[in-house]
């Protein structure tokens, strides 16, 4: 197991109290893996990698029963040991390229100081390898692009770039948080394959975040969903899509369109919008939206054993029968 990470919590401190981003959050990644973390915006996706990075803002607390990356405890890292791990070992895919990419500075020049930060290398030797990266992520005339600044650079170029940084000191995993945000769809689709192309040739682990389930179903060999901070279902993407199971990963799939489905047909929505994660929430994250909704839902559940392998956060378990769901009164 490369990442492992059991009943992690983060906690924020707000003007209005502690805000709960991630609670008791529980995952692990093999080598070469696609793990997909998929919710709705706000659900704690992002402060997620963030804190796997050790990148969380300084009002952030951080705990977890498990935090380890190989053979490292990633709580007890000095900081110094953490730079070293961040970009090194492990590196991330931010979600827009022109905010992760300093306008200031070339893009070679950024590059070079990615890899001479964990390597030993010359800038020469650094520039080398920079070409290198640039060509083996599309980009042509690579010489060139090192000289040029990220303004002068197309998105998809830009996204290609932060894609190459990511792999300069050629880790082990890598954390891509919507990699292909504000993106058309043909250079979405050229820079999936492309992350999937080296994945496979470098044996990466890869934590993909997004929103697109089509994307999910491509690529991931598991799949976690997040909801207001807490996983609420966690299964292998083949018994995913085959049998999703909670209510609100239900509401997910059924919003996606489908083949089939009358282009005038409005696509169903899930109710209501995702609570505020300050301070408490008594019970199921989810009740007030849900259409199964019942007592049992006012207590809090464990994310619990459906299916060999399936994970799932609901107190109305017991009440799945092979008909699926049935709506209380």
């Amino acid at each position: 197991m490369l990442l492992d990470v059991q009943d992690m919590n983060v906690h924020i401190k707000t003007e209005e109290g502690d805000l709960h981003a991630v609670q008791n959050l529980s995952f692990s990644v093999d080598q070469g893996e696609t793990l997909c973390i998929v919710g709705e915006s706000g659900c704690g996706k992002s402060i997620t990698a963030l804190s796997l990075m050790g990148l969380l803002p300084k009002a952030a607390r951080r705990s977890a029963t498990t935090l380890r990356f190989d053979t490292l405890d990633l709580q007890r890292l000095s900081s110094s040991e953490a730079r070293a791990l961040r970009g090194g070992r492990m590196g991330m895919i931010f979600q827009e390229p022109m905010t992760a990419l300093n306008p200031v500075l070339t893009v070679g020049r950024q590059m070079t100081d990615v890899l001479r930060a964990h390597r030993k290398v010359s800038r020469k030797a650094a520039e080398a390898r920079a070409i290198e990266m640039l060509e083996r992520v599309g980009i042509g005339n690579a010489a060139h692009r090192l000289k040029q600044y990220p303004h002068e650079l197309s998105g998809g170029l830009r996204q290609r770039v932060v894609i190459a940084m990511a792999l300069m000191s050629e880790p082990e995993v890598i954390i891509a948080d919507e990699p292909t945000t504000a993106l058309d769809v043909t250079i979405q689709a050229e820079l999936l394959r492309l992350l999937a192309d080296l994945q496979k040739s470098m044996g990466l682990a890869l934590i993909m975040i997004t929103h697109d389930l089509g994307l999910v179903s491509r690529i991931a060999d598991r799949v976690l969903v997040m909801y207001a901070g807490q996983a609420i279902e966690y299964a292998p993407a083949r018994e995913f899509f085959a049998r999703p199971t909670h209510p609100y990963t239900k509401g997910l799939l059924d919003s996606v369109p489908h083949d089939g489905q009358p282009r005038m047909e409005p696509l169903p929505a899930i109710p209501g919008t995702v609570p505020s994660l300050v301070g408490e929430i008594p019970g199921c994250h989810f009740r007030d939206r849900c259409l199964y909704a019942a007592e049992a839902c006012g207590t809090r559940q464990p994310l619990a054993p459906w299916r060999p392998d399936h994970l799932v956060r609901c107190g109305r378990l017991a009440d799945l029968d092979a008909n699926g769901w049935r709506k209380t009164a």
